[in-house]
């Protein structure tokens, strides 16, 4: 077979490329303190989504057997889809499999040819993939900068429709959009706000439906994309908005469409972290708190860390090998850190994210400060000698 010849001599130069430049990445399981995971209210584990779950295995089987328009749809998904529209005080919601999945349904059922789309550079690669998969013409605006967005969208002048699409809380920086800003300008500009909640969902608010919650600008956003594999404990992802947008999902939606649908006892054990939500608000704060503290740990230590409050804490290190090595110094000492090179970041950027979850109490994070800051200290101290 030589033209499979010829593509794997392709592949391997590739890898032995990723490999020259710090890049080839490694499945790993999890070892360790768990400082790297988005199970920030540590729900994946809560007795009642297991109970739930499982009872649901027992009674729904394991797998949804079809897409939702064929065999696959049961009740546990129209039970859920309500309750979580009523907890983010829409309409109408519906499940996906996957945030990517609810991502690219979102945007390419509702972005037409004609329509012109502005993006933050820094928006999650699910968002800019649906962006490229849509026929409208896209434009990318500096990271969180209102004004220069807001020159953009004066300026903007073609008949389509205009979409905005940020993420609220982004994944890599742990900073937060400004929402509000951002909903007074597209109301300005007629402009249908987009915003996809994966990091923010079931931390902020006052009952943890995110940061369009804490923002106050409920009725200003057009359509939110809800992961539900992070802070909510299980996986999947929930598109929010009004009724009609969701109905014309279910009509256009490839991803929906086309795909199994999840397994139902993913809704069941959602319908539990529903009720954890409610039940539980101390888990919020803790977690806020908890991250408060390591940040204030980090920068008394001189840690080269973005600003931001959220539970993801980026430690900025720049080369590549250099952060695997710091990550797998501190993986040694028994903490799950890893490290996030280029093309998940900017090239130059590589960097520790850092994300903590409610179970890490004050001694461990700590222990983990002191951990960090020596290592950083000693892997410079041997990068100066190398040079």
């Amino acid at each position: 077979m030589p033209r499979a010849d010829a593509i794997e001599r392709r592949v391997r130069q590739r890898l032995a490329e990723l490999e020259a430049a710090g890049l080839r990445r490694r499945l790993r399981p999890p070892a360790g303190i768990d400082l790297s995971s988005n199970d920030y209210l540590c729900l994946a584990n809560h007795p009642l989504l297991k109970a739930r779950m499982a009872a649901a295995v027992e009674r729904e089987g394991c797998g949804a057997t079809a897409s939702r328009l064929l065999r696959g749809e049961r009740e546990a998904f129209a039970t859920v889809e309500r309750r979580f529209a009523t907890f983010k005080r829409t309409e109408s919601a519906l499940f996906f499999g996957s945030g990517y999945a609810a991502n690219i349904a979102a945007l390419t059922t509702f972005l037409e040819e004609g329509d012109v789309v502005f993006s933050d550079e820094l928006n999650h690669a699910s968002l800019i993939d649906g962006l490229r998969l849509s026929r409208a013409r896209r434009v990318i605006f500096p990271h969180c900068d209102i004004q220069a967005l807001s020159r953009l969208l004066v300026a903007e002048r073609e008949p389509g429709e205009k979409f905005l699409v940020t993420e609220s809380l982004f994944s890599m920086d742990g900073d937060a959009a400004p929402l509000r800003d951002y909903a007074a300008l597209c109301r300005e500009t007629r402009t249908a706000l987009i915003v996809d909640e994966a990091h923010a969902i079931g931390i902020y608010g006052e009952r943890g439906s995110g940061l369009i919650e804490e923002s106050g600008i409920d009725e200003e956003v057009f359509l939110s994309i809800n992961t539900a594999g992070k802070a909510l404990g299980v996986g999947g992802a929930f598109v929010a908005g009004p009724a009609w947008a969701i109905d014309y999902l279910v009509q256009r939606a490839r991803t929906l469409i086309f795909s199994t649908a999840p397994p139902p006892a993913m809704a069941a054990a959602l319908d539990a972290s529903m009720e954890v939500m409610v039940n539980e608000p101390w888990r919020r704060a803790q977690l806020l708190k908890r991250a408060g503290l390591l940040r204030d740990l980090l920068t008394e230590g001189g840690a080269p860390m973005l600003s931001g409050g959220s539970p993801i804490i980026p430690v900025m290190i720049g080369d590549n090998r250099r952060a695997t090595a710091v990550a797998a110094a501190l993986q040694e000492a028994g903490f799950d850190v890893r490290a996030i090179r280029p093309p998940t970041v900017a090239p130059g950027t590589a960097r520790l994210r850092i994300s903590v979850n409610v179970n890490l109490d004050e001694a461990t994070l700590r222990r983990f400060a002191e951990a960090l800051i020596s290592t950083l200290a000693e892997i410079k101290a041997c990068s100066a000698e190398s040079s």
